[in-house]
């Protein structure tokens, strides 16, 4: 019986290429993309690989052939190696060792959200040497693909809680630049309220009836001292000067659709049926119990994946809708400093920018964590690397 490849990523995406390509170019295409990104040259190469190479193609070929012919290369690529990748798990090496070492004593007193990951890492290693042990037992070596597929979900589960540590950290210098937004926001309408009252109290001198406007006004100007009072010396004011950024990423991108067969629920749900298959036939019905599995998980990875991506387009139309409003807002600025204008109207224009970038920059902030989250789906080693928008 023939073996399968030690490297079938490697050998599809060579195949792939060599008929855009042609051989001696496709081979040279995937050897610059090992040596560029420092990758070890004898590596077996997984889907997150394969998607860094077409990328590189990708954009040779836009330059070469223009955005349309790229496009649709790369969407027929992408979606092909998704069906590869349903059926291929991605070659696992060898751990030298016994298959389940004796632990060393856990240092408790870490966070609690430090434990996933290592009980993820320990299961990842523990699952490679079990790997290990089943290649070199010729009773066991039947086993070989289940255990192949219980190492890239174990694999899948490290990157996943990988992913969630990122996140936590990404969404907490997100909170530090949000509130300090909040505040910088908040200075501007306490200078603004303060004119006001000052206008409300030569309209009551001059007997207007002002009366219940300067109460409010003065009430509110109150309210939101307290809140400086009470939060700025909390938090660096600077981070609300910070440039705007986010991410410059097509959320179109065929690419996206590798999420699903590399989903850790779906990868794990593959070992099982892999195993099934093993241990009891390929007619039982407890195989068929796991194809059934096997397909709850990917509706569910799909779910999750069309969710965040719905989300990334929503927040990316708000952040555009807004930066437009922003530059309005600081062409109006412009304008009136240029005319001389009265400091109570430059301080309502202030006000308005501020709460305008301070929208923005939530935006900004969910958009960036929802399209780090995808890319962790897809990239290789979890690192974003994003196409061209």
């Amino acid at each position: 019986m023939t073996r399968p490849s030690s490297d079938p990523y490697r050998d599809w995406l060579r195949a792939r290429l060599s008929t855009e390509l042609g051989v001696r170019e496709a081979e040279l295409a995937i050897q610059s993309a090992v040596q560029r990104r420092g990758w070890t040259a004898i590596r077996a190469l997984g889907p997150r690989d394969v998607v860094a190479v077409l990328q590189d193609i990708y954009a040779q070929m836009h330059d070469e052939y223009g955005h349309a012919r790229a496009d649709r290369w790369l969407e027929g690529t992408t979606l092909d190696l998704a069906k590869f990748a349903e059926a291929v798990p991605v070659p696992a090496q060898p751990t030298e060792g016994p298959i389940a070492p004796a632990p060393t004593p856990l240092r408790w007193g870490r966070r609690a959200h430090d434990l996933p990951l290592l009980l993820s890492r320990s299961h990842a290693e523990i699952a490679g040497r079990s790997l290990s042990a089943i290649r070199v037992n010729p009773d066991l070596r039947s086993l070989e693909r289940a255990a192949e597929w219980d190492v890239q979900a174990t694999q899948a589960e490290v990157r996943r809680w990988e992913t969630e540590e990122m996140l936590s950290r990404l969404r907490a210098d997100h909170a530090r630049v949000e509130v300090a937004d909040q505040v910088a926001a908040a200075a501007a309408q306490a200078e603004l309220l303060e004119l006001n009252v000052t206008e409300l109290e030569g309209a009551l001198r001059a007997r207007e009836p002002v009366g219940p406007r300067l109460a409010h006004t003065r009430l509110m100007a109150a309210q939101t001292r307290a809140f400086l009072d009470a939060f700025t010396p909390l938090i660096d004011l600077t981070l609300a000067d910070t440039p705007l950024t986010a991410p410059e990423v097509d959320l179109a991108h065929a690419r996206f659709a590798l999420g699903v067969p590399l989903h850790p629920s779906v990868l794990r749900a593959r070992q099982t049926l892999n195993y099934t298959q093993w241990q009891s036939g390929e007619d039982s019905p407890a195989v068929m119990h796991a194809q059934h599995a096997v397909h709850l998980a990917e509706e569910e990875a799909r779910a999750q994946l069309d969710t965040t991506l719905r989300a990334a387009r929503t927040h990316q139309a708000a952040l555009r809708e807004l930066r437009m409003q922003i530059g309005d807002l600081e062409r109006r600025a412009a304008r009136l400093t240029q005319l001389g204008g009265d400091p109570l109207s430059r301080a309502r224009l202030q006000l308005e920018w501020r709460q305008a970038r301070t929208a923005a920059r939530v935006q900004a902030h969910r958009l960036e964590e929802s399209v780090r989250l995808l890319e962790a789906l897809v990239s290789e080693n979890g690192e974003p690397e994003l196409p061209l928008a």
